[in-house]
């Protein structure tokens, strides 16, 4: 399974529209396999979205992203965790621990933050976008 992250200086981007890097970091039986970069050069959201299909993501963790991009991805089978922030590999740690989405990745000012910064919801939170948005 392909994982991407969107990568900028060794932290998540803060929007995926306009990342120019990404993480591919393959999973094998709960365990990284192999990671390697790419470079996002289209900026035109059904070509962005075609580029995550091409290489095959089954999961995006994301900063923010425009509800049509998100709308896409998900639309191809991928699997959206957005308003994620922080160091590429402690947000990737807490993934293959099963602990993410978790609130000390949420990004400031993220709209799901509860009233004193926690996220707030059940195991799975309904923003993470695995079908209709």
């Amino acid at each position: 399974m392909k994982v991407a992250i969107p990568i900028w200086n060794s932290r998540i981007s803060p929007l995926l529209d306009t990342a120019r890097h990404l993480l591919i970091v393959e999973i094998e039986n709960g365990l990284e396999f192999s990671r390697s970069e790419v470079e996002l050069e289209d900026y035109f959201l059904p070509r962005r979205a075609r580029r995550f299909v091409e290489l095959d993501i089954k999961i995006l963790i994301c900063g923010a992203i425009s509800r049509q991009l998100a709308a896409m991805l998900v639309g191809s089978g991928i699997t959206v965790v957005p308003w994620m922030s922080g160091l590429i590999d402690d947000v990737l740690q807490a993934y293959l621990k099963g602990k993410l989405p978790d609130s000390r990745f949420l990004m400031p000012g993220c709209p799901r933050r509860g009233p004193r910064g926690r996220f707030h919801g059940g195991r799975r939170p309904w923003w993470v976008w695995e079908g209709k948005l």
